[in-house]
């Protein structure tokens, strides 16, 4: 007997080559998709609101909350004390509490959390805390960082061909320095978790999130339960980027909390000035580097410093800085290099995963010495990074990664001459030039830059992931 099965008609129009839509797409553009905050609320839900440290490093000499517990609507309050298992929520190394604990290390630490029948009484609560600190004097800067050597992790130390020779024998060499900032993630949905007690001490999480299996994990650790005891739903976010890979973690845990010690539904929501205040941000860097070349811009040596801004914590700053490490030479073969890698501590949050993990801070500074070649050489840069692409076929030489891997299918050479011809690359670029003569005000620029990005992990355990497909009777 045959079955035909009718598949959802956006599918069963699509064809190779053509879009599929997002399968929430429909919902999103008429509003009916549902995310955390438009949930309806279980009855007798407390609303969370977080009291943050005022000082950037210092010891808490004063910690009075008696006025917060006696403010209107409070139902509890919750400090590092009520954390009897573990108060951290460090993804890798155990170095972030869930609450300070006799002492700030940024502005903007969670020390308190209050429990109220409303958001905004749980916000009037939250500022009636007496709070006083013995300030110190904080590392906010990676050059003070560097200069009292402050690091979450150890330096790292990679080398890799000849390099003092390359620079001995070169017939050129320049060096120079250059800052990366950071940038904030600012997804629209801001952190939320709502924990909801059930029944044999086991809590249901919905949270935003972009890893529910760790939030399961790290809220486990901090109540002292077992991972059968709590389930972590994450139906859809409003933007992670990296924000609600690790840092989720923190308020998960502490509406998590809540909820344990009420026995009450228990839902935070950051405000947006807390979240963009209390959760960290890509790693800013700052480089200084010297590279050897020839009259042809060949690199022949590179030399580099990669020193990041990790904020006061280490939660992601392994990982990334070693794909800075493994992406620094993007598309490029190089022959020798010496990287130094700084994971610099500061008293400022600590920052954590950003769409491409420390991959564009490595690429970042070849990009920007390939340019200074050019303009050192008086060429235009796209024949620079021509000459220095790795080899087009495996077994001609030039065709392995400077920490080992061999680049089995390069496509840049031959995709950056079709795309010079293509988009009228040297034709616009005498237009521009022409145009910027003629202006003395607005310039305009042209580029054209290739990128080589790696899809695993260097810390191997997220190199994992499990799915649970149901297949229905009907075939949906």
């Amino acid at each position: 007997m045959n079955h035909s099965i009718d598949l959802n008609p956006r599918q069963r129009s699509a064809k190779a080559g053509q879009s599929i839509a997002h399968e929430s797409a429909h919902l999103h553009v008429t509003g009916e998709a549902v995310y955390i905050d438009d949930m309806p609320e279980l009855a007798n839900t407390l609303h969370l609101a977080v009291g943050f440290s005022k000082c950037a490093k210092g010891k808490i000499t004063a910690f009075d909350l008696e006025a917060v517990r006696a403010a209107q609507g409070v139902y509890a309050v919750y400090t590092a004390a009520d954390i009897q298992i573990e108060n951290n929520w460090g993804p890798i190394v155990k170095d972030d509490p869930i609450f300070a604990d006799g002492e700030v290390e940024f502005y903007g630490q969670a020390l308190f959390v209050v429990a109220a029948d409303t958001y905004q009484h749980a916000r009037q609560a939250v500022r009636l805390a007496k709070i006083e600190y013995a300030a110190e004097t904080p590392i906010l800067s990676i050059q003070d960082a560097i200069e009292q050597q402050s690091w979450v992790l150890p330096p790292v130390e990679f080398s890799h061909g000849e390099v003092d020779a390359a620079f001995e024998h070169a017939p050129h060499q320049l060096s120079g320095s250059i800052d990366l900032g950071g940038q904030e993630h600012f997804y629209l949905e801001g952190q939320i978790s709502y924990a909801v007690p059930l029944e044999d001490q086991s809590l249901k999480v919905y949270c935003s999130t972009q890893h529910p299996t760790e939030m399961q994990l790290l809220i486990c650790h901090a109540l002292g339960l077992h991972m059968h005891q709590v389930s972590v739903e994450a139906r859809r976010m409003g933007g992670g980027f990296g924000g609600k890979e690790s840092q989720s973690a923190q308020w998960a845990c502490i509406a998590s909390l809540a909820a344990q010690h009420s026995g009450r539904p228990c839902k935070l929501r950051l405000d947006r000035d807390d979240d963009m205040t209390s959760t960290g941000k890509r790693h800013g860097f700052a480089y200084e580097w010297s590279v050897a070349f020839d009259q042809d811009g060949l690199l022949h040596g590179l030399k580099v410093q990669l020193a990041s801004n990790c904020g006061f914590s280490a939660d992601l700053s392994g990982p990334v800085n070693e794909r800075a490490i493994c992406h620094l030479g993007n598309a490029y073969y190089l022959n020798a290099v010496q990287i130094r890698n700084l994971r610099c501590k500061t008293n400022t949050v600590s920052n954590t995963a950003y769409r491409g993990f420390g991959g564009p801070q490595g690429m970042f500074v070849i990009e920007n010495i390939l340019d200074d070649i050019a303009r050192y050489l008086n060429c235009d840069p796209v024949h620079i990074r021509q000459k220095n692409f790795f080899a087009e076929k495996p077994g001609q030489g030039r065709d392995r990664m400077h920490y080992g891997a061999e680049v089995r299918d390069n496509v840049a050479p031959k995709i950056v001459e079709e795309l010079l011809v293509s988009s009228r690359y040297f034709e616009r670029k005498a237009e521009i030039e022409q145009f910027n003569r003629d202006n003395s005000i607005i310039k305009r620029g042209l580029a054209l830059t290739p990128l080589m990005f790696g899809i695993s992990f260097n810390a191997v355990h997220y190199n994992q992931a499990g799915a649970l497909v149901y297949v229905y009777m009907d075939g949906t």
